[in-house]
């Protein structure tokens, strides 16, 4: 299997993202973090036994509220997040934090006293066996706090939150097995999808059977009955909901070596990405289901996208290109970076819009710091620390060092026993700060120019590939540091491979990008822009385009002072009033915004 090489990011848009990420992360006060799991202790808040003015106290409001069913998830996403920065990254201050928030946590299992430590009461999970009431989805929250603790683990190697994950483990090996003899079908009610990924998950790490007998416990739900017969299970089904059971799959591919796992994870991926239509940005639900085939302008509206299937769907991605080294898992994840991660983000703030509108003259609705908390605001917190793992690969079996996306960063890999720095960067010449642009003699400026260090401690033969994205239009050039040919292929695969023994070693490649239309499936008078895998969208309402955009689309350069010195993908449209002004949909803050134009 290809393994991802952990990657320091170098200052870029990414970075930047990142930054963003983690100002917010260690802003948020850790008592509030934890203020659910201290009042299901039974411990006093600090200083809010009784609060006269509830806006003024320390307290997480939203989907956080201690009157919120789902109250609590949100602390699961942030030690993952946490604990990956910390890892990649480095930073004592959120590693204080984290650790300061699972020593807590230990404490309050031990108040606890059965292994139970959580925002919400148990009784929430044995309500699942009675059919006649409404719960709202307490497994959703015990999986996003699973995930914090086990990430915790693996990433920051911190003993105490194994210790925590597994008394919480034996509470619910407890949990199923009265289940099993009262009421079977309440393990797989409550949002269940993530749990099968996360004791798998845990036997991986810790080769601990009690693990894998839990994940047993959760592998055969009717959805995957659906998949094997051939069905669509997912049409007009909860998007979220359904997509983490796939990560399930892969994870107990990884855990047991079983093929029927992997071939039901790709049974998902054909049902969820081949058999249907996507929008321009990869987009495929409304108000959070699944939109069926033919009927994407149908359900176009400012419920589109929910931020948590864009997220959900990369990692899907991830899993599968690590399994099979796919270029068309690479393409998917790079449109979902830019048109998701970035484009749902706000830029200032880090803060999510939960749906991404794809009717004209949309406006994203942006999440506040402390009195929301969606689901999807805790999948934009972990979002960016994706980054470190999408661009460099390895694949020990073939000896090759695979770049999958062109994200700038530093990684470390052991070949052979010798330790290789691949170092990947914009191809910048004309800026002093690490850019995603290159200046060239004659002023061009493009953000898909790169250059790659290689340094090995002693001469090593690998191969390197780098991945051709789906768009690229024209003949891609590799080029060696004094500007010669490089000496690699281009193979049906989707890959320039350069084979040598590697030692001090430094070259060039790029990219063109062009700009063409993606025509929505099924509405032949609208189209999408599109600049490689980048949505440009119309300021404003939806225009009308009479021409190939190539022709009709005037390109805008001016130099800014920001960490891209050069205005990016920005355009403009001549019209007999004022020009119109087309840019990156992920630099769309709180303009009005049409993903869409009309074709004539």
């Amino acid at each position: 299997m290809i393994k991802t090489v952990n990657t320091k990011l170098i200052h870029s848009i990414f970075s930047d993202r990142l930054n963003v990420d983690k100002r917010y992360l260690l802003s948020l006060d850790s008592r509030a973090l934890l203020q659910n799991y201290t009042l299901e202790a039974g411990v006093i808040l600090e200083n809010n036994q009784i609060t006269p003015d509830p806006s003024n106290t320390y307290l997480h409001w939203g989907w956080e509220s201690p009157m919120c069913q789902l109250r609590g998830h949100f602390l699961g996403h942030w030690m993952s997040a946490a604990s990956k920065i910390i890892c990649f990254e480095g930073s004592r201050e959120l590693d204080a934090k984290l650790k300061d928030i699972i020593d807590k946590l230990a404490e309050y299992q031990e108040l606890n006293g059965d292994g139970w430590v959580a925002p919400i009461p148990q009784k929430y999970m044995y309500i699942l066996r009675q059919k006649d009431r409404y719960i709202w989805s307490p497994q959703y929250t015990m999986h996003k706090f699973l995930m914090g603790l086990i990430d915790t683990y693996e990433y920051t190697g911190y003993s105490k939150a194994l210790e925590v994950f597994s008394g919480l483990a034996d509470w619910y090996v407890n949990w199923v097995k009265d289940n099993n003899e009262k009421c079977p079908e309440a393990t797989y009610l409550g949002e269940t999808g993530g749990m099968l990924e996360i004791w798998a998950r845990a036997y991986i790490l810790t080769g601990d059977k009690k693990y894998l007998d839990l994940a047993h416990e959760y592998d055969h739900p009717t959805l995957f009955d659906a998949l094997n017969n051939g069905d669509d299970p997912l049409t007009d089904n909860h998007s979220n909901a359904s997509i983490p059971w796939s990560h399930g799959l892969c994870a107990m591919y990884i855990a047991t070596g079983e093929d029927r796992y992997l071939k039901l994870a790709k049974k998902f991926w054909k049902c969820a990405v081949k058999d249907r239509e996507a929008y321009a940005t990869n987009g495929q639900n409304a108000g959070e289901f699944w939109i069926g085939k033919g009927k994407l302008g149908e359900y176009m509206s400012d419920r589109n996208q929910e931020f948590c299937t864009v997220y959900n769907m990369v990692r899907l991605a991830d899993y599968l290109f690590r399994f099979t080294g796919k270029t068309e898992y690479s393409d998917y994840i790079e449109r979902c970076i830019y048109n998701g991660f970035l484009a749902q983000q706000n830029p200032n703030t880090g803060m999510p819009t939960y749906f991404l509108p794809m009717k004209s003259r949309s406006k994203k609705t942006w999440g506040s710091k402390t009195h929301d908390f969606w689901c999807c605001h805790g999948t934009m917190i972990q979002s960016p620390t994706l980054y470190h793992n999408l661009t460099f690969y390895y694949d020990k079996d073939n000896k090759q060092i695979i770049i999958s996306q062109f994200i700038p960063g530093k990684a470390t890999v052991e070949i052979d026993g010798v330790e290789c720095t691949i170092e990947l960067n914009s191809d910048d010449k004309g800026s002093p700060v690490d850019t995603l642009f290159e200046e060239t003699a004659d002023s061009k400026v493009s953000r898909w120019n790169f250059v790659l260090n290689v340094h090995c401690n002693s001469n090593t033969e690998f191969t390197l590939s780098v991945r051709i994205p789906d768009w690229a239009s024209g003949s891609v050039e590799f080029k060696n540091d004094d500007n010669s040919p490089a000496d690699g292929k281009t193979d049906e695969d989707g890959y320039y491979r350069l084979k040598r023994s590697w030692s001090e070693e430094t070259f060039r490649f790029g990219f063109e990008a062009p700009l063409y239309l993606q025509p929505l499936p099924d509405r032949s008078d609208l189209a999408a822009v599109m600049e490689g895998p980048i949505v440009i969208a119309s300021v404003g309402e939806s225009a009308t385009l009479k021409d190939e955009p190539a022709k009709c689309l005037i390109p805008k350069t001016e130099r800014v002072y920001q960490t891209i010195p050069w205005m990016q993908s920005h355009y403009f449209l001549p019209t007999k009033g004022a020009d119109r002004d087309f840019i990156p949909l992920y630099e769309i803050t709180d303009e009005e915004y049409s993903i869409y134009q009309k074709i004539k």
